[in-house]
């Protein structure tokens, strides 16, 4: 079977749900009144620089400042060209203060981190990218066989040289341009040439912070970025987005003009095809794998961990072979579980202890297998004395669990919370403490149901003794709005 594309368009929100073999590869969420700004170009402000950093932070309007690595900042010619090769300079030799820097967002802010912008401008369609501050000429790394990447280079050249390309501006041919022909890159080389000189136009006007570039609705990305060969079906459930949808591929991508649909029925798309429930499972820590095993994978803002356990599967052949087809199946949900939460920078896998070198060798095959239909770029090491793979996976935008998730208002994101008895006995030495200042007082003990009920059932005895030790008379009291963890102690009389 091969790969669906299904885009929920709504007031609030648009989705857009990558499916193959019947099962949710990737999603992609972007609310309206918040959505990401990878791409968007920004006349901006530099509002600090730092030298012990190499860095800059850039004000482009938002409430937080970008950053701006020096390795980002582009050395410009005379003519108004990045120069390749240029001596590395000093942050201060590169920026100022106060300075106004035309930048690119190319991180999104994410958890406390500001976005991550360049002077390395670019703006993509279909099967180019235009560099219009560069004169690089290149192809992407995906394309791998030779003859076609020297036809699509030779094409390209040829191209411009009738488009009399008077030399401003490099190009890269992205990985969807095999196989097409001269008629589509005449047409998208006009295209980015008009789009340029709008955006030349904006930056000539501006005169403060402002976005002068914003990049196109996901729902039309997807058609420019996610669109193959092996697409059987594209299917929309909003009237407005389907039209514009089909626009653009009746202009930029012809050939899948008629694998895309309405979806014009009363029930819910995503609900259709199971992606809700994907989704919330893509939310919790566990993963069931078919054998019997399963993930368990917890985020935190350092790294994300991804423990292999065998659970419940116990095969029907030797140990060794029980735990190869279990960490087999464990590195090919590793590599979909990435895509589908979206999981990037540093990722350690814990597989199952493998003795057999073989084994180790097979399983890492298989991950690395799997990663190859990863749009994003990640690196893995072998695996480790200790049965680890370090690896990482580029992260351009907030995972699916950042997106749809907020910290927890009792555990603040821990996922964990003080037991009832050990708030029992914080309970207990807060008495202790009182009866020493506050004689022949009465206090009064607030908490939750749960803590109450244990202090006058499974502590009973103890709360006697107590008593009898400080002299003192205790109340206890439940509030409802108590979580777990709060409790008082408050001396009444």
């Amino acid at each position: 079977m091969g790969e669906e594309i299904l885009i929920n368009v709504t007031p609030m929100e648009t989705r857009v749900a990558l499916i193959e073999n019947s099962l949710l590869q990737e999603i992609f969420i972007e609310r309206h009144h918040n959505r990401g700004h990878v791409g968007d170009i920004f006349h901006g402000k530099v509002v600090r620089v730092m030298p012990g950093m190499e860095a800059a932070f850039v004000d482009i309007g938002w409430d937080k400042a970008a950053f701006l690595h020096s390795s980002d900042i582009a050395a410009i010619d005379s003519d108004g060209f990045e120069v390749r090769d240029e001596p590395a300079k000093t942050i201060q030799a590169l920026l100022r203060e106060g300075q106004f820097i035309i930048v690119q967002v190319v991180k999104d802010a994410i958890s406390s981190k500001g976005a991550r912008l360049t002077t390395h401008l670019t703006l993509p369609s279909r099967n180019l990218v235009y560099l219009p501050r560069s004169k690089h000429r290149g192809i992407s790394q995906r394309l791998e066989d030779e003859a076609e990447r020297d036809r699509l280079m030779a094409q390209l050249q040829a191209c411009l040289e009738i488009e009399k390309w008077d030399g401003g501006g490099g190009f890269i041919i992205r990985t969807a341009a095999e196989g097409v022909g001269a008629e589509e890159f005449f047409e998208e080389i006009k295209f980015l040439r008009r789009l340029w000189s709008k955006v030349e136009q904006r930056i000539a006007k501006a005169d403060k912070i402002n976005p002068v570039y914003s990049e196109v609705p996901l729902y039309i990305r997807s058609m420019r970025d996610f669109i193959a060969p092996q697409i059987e079906k594209i299917r929309i459930d909003n009237p407005q987005s389907f039209l514009q949808s089909k626009q653009f591929l009746d202009e930029f991508v012809p050939e899948a003009s008629g694998i895309i649909e309405e979806y014009v029925d009363g029930s819910s798309l995503f609900d259709l095809y199971g992606i809700e429930d994907e989704i919330n499972k893509a939310l919790g820590r566990q993963v069931k794998l078919k054998s019997g095993g399963d993930l368990v994978i917890d985020q935190t803002e350092a790294m994300t961990t991804i423990d292999v356990n065998t659970g419940g599967f116990i095969g029907s052949s030797n140990h060794a072979e029980t735990i190869l087809k279990t960490n087999l199946e464990a590195a090919t949900a590793i590599a979909r579980q990435l895509r589908l939460r979206n999981l990037g920078g540093i990722i350690i896998l814990d597989f199952i202890d493998m003795q057999d070198a073989e084994h180790q060798r097979q399983v890492q095959r298989t991950l690395a297998k799997s990663l190859e239909k990863d749009r994003a770029r990640t690196s893995i090491s072998d695996i480790s004395p200790l049965g680890l793979i370090e690896m990482t996976r580029k992260r351009t935008r907030e995972s699916l669990g950042e997106i749809l998730n907020t910290p927890c208002a009792v555990c603040a994101g821990s996922g964990r919370q003080k037991s009832a008895e050990t708030v029992c006995y914080e309970i207990f030495r807060a008495i202790l403490r009182l009866g020493r200042t506050h004689k022949n007082a009465t206090l009064r003990v607030l908490a939750s149901q749960l803590v109450v009920d244990r202090l006058l059932d499974e502590e009973l005895n103890t709360l006697a003794e107590l008593q009898e030790l400080v002299a003192m008379t205790v109340k206890y009291e439940v509030d409802p709005m108590y979580t777990q963890e709060q409790f008082d102690v408050v001396v009444s009389g």
